[in-house]
């Protein structure tokens, strides 16, 4: 059974920083794309950041310069670090793993439980 968990989320001011951390168990994370979302109050899911198995990253441009993606395979754990947060940064933010391409179908599709970030002063 695959479980993602994240954590390191909580209240910040802005400027402030947090990283976030997945934690995958009962898969192969390598074999995955790794992404961030965020959902915030009133509005659609949608990507933040994401991670290839070959470790290509993209960002969305209002965290360019800001956020960092990253993954450590041997711990089976992924990273987002947030730097100079601002309000509205505010959001519930989800890990997902979806199967690499050439690697693992894209069916295999697994969401985390969410964390949520709130910049407020």
């Amino acid at each position: 059974q695959v479980r993602l968990v994240e954590s390191g989320g909580g209240l910040v001011q802005p400027g402030g920083s947090l990283r976030l951390s997945c934690a995958a168990s009962g898969t192969i994370f390598r074999l995955y794309d790794m992404g961030w979302y965020r959902q915030a109050p009133g509005k659609q899911l949608h990507l933040v950041a994401n991670i290839t198995s070959g470790d290509n990253t993209n960002y969305i441009d209002s965290v360019k310069g800001r956020f960092t993606i990253s993954r450590d395979n041997a711990k089976n754990t992924g990273y987002l670090q947030m730097n100079s947060l601002k309000p509205e940064d505010t959001a519930v933010y989800y890990c997902n793993l979806i199967g690499s391409s050439g690697r693992l179908p894209r069916r295999y599709n697994y969401w985390g439980q969410g964390t949520q970030v709130t910049v407020s002063s």
